[in-house]
């Protein structure tokens, strides 16, 4: 195994024994369970209620992990110093930071895995048809999350935690809001409105791009160039994102 590897396999096992993780994963299947409750209420259709809101706990819960821990995989280190005692051995820092995003990608699969299985028993109960658009869904929101990561362990490797978390969620939100913002100046005349808008869509992910909750819960499947597109889309800019965090992370004294 390389060194790579090595570090991948020691940021799982170190994610593994975070609490919160657990914590989070069981309250997203708190939400799955009261999205029954809640269909049971509502007076629309009671299958589309149930999968909307278990993609969204999915969804959330899987970003809100990316977000926090991916902020802490490298200012964790910074903090208990134990950062010297890696940077002290024979080990590439671009090798570090790669192993440290590989590790929190693999424990994110887990626990999304885990919510999807919890999910679809739910679904299973209920007797609601299992159709291949959740799949999609999901596959498409473990793109975003990958996105999220990399977004987060770009800004820690140069800023503190609190503003790793800000900027983080702050270009989350701009990534589900660039493409209306865009609609919306598109008949506009020429401004530095639009000027902004346009550099914040082609500077900023497209989230939205990767979000397809609302017409897979009501069982409309997106068309396989599109799933190819946007998956490629999504670990294109992650890898860009990985790529100027090693870029960054190459230059930072300790």
């Amino acid at each position: 195994m390389g060194a790579i590897g090595v570090i991948a396999v020691n940021a799982f096992r170190e994610s593994l024994r975070d609490k919160i993780l657990y914590n989070l994963v069981l309250f997203a299947g708190l939400l799955i369970g009261l999205s029954v409750l809640l269909a049971d209420l509502s007076i629309t259709e009671h299958h589309k209620v149930i999968a909307d809101m278990g993609l969204a706990a999915i969804n959330l819960i899987g970003v809100i992990i990316a977000m926090f821990v991916g902020i802490s995989l490298v200012n964790k280190e910074i903090e208990r110093r134990t950062i010297y005692t890696i940077m002290a051995r024979p080990i590439s820092r671009s090798f570090f930071i790669m192993g440290k995003y590989f590790g929190l990608a693999l424990t994110l699969l887990v626990n999304m895995s885990v919510m999807l299985a919890v999910f679809l028993l739910t679904l299973w109960l209920y007797h609601v048809p299992i159709e291949r658009s959740l799949f999609q869904a999901v596959q498409l929101m473990f793109v975003e999350i990958l996105v999220v990561t990399a977004i987060a362990l770009f800004f820690s490797t140069f800023t503190s935690s609190t503003l790793s978390a800000i900027f983080t969620l702050g270009l989350y939100v701009i990534g589900h809001l660039t493409a209306d913002l865009r609609a919306m100046v598109a008949n506009s005349e020429g401004g530095a409105g639009k000027a902004v808008v346009d550099l914040l869509y082609y500077l900023c992910p497209n989230l939205e791009m990767l979000n397809i909750k609302g017409q897979a819960a009501v069982g409309v499947a997106a068309g396989p160039e599109y799933m190819l597109l946007a998956s490629l889309y999504g670990l294109l800019y992650a890898g860009l994102l990985l790529t100027g965090a090693c870029l960054v992370f190459q230059r930072r004294d300790f």
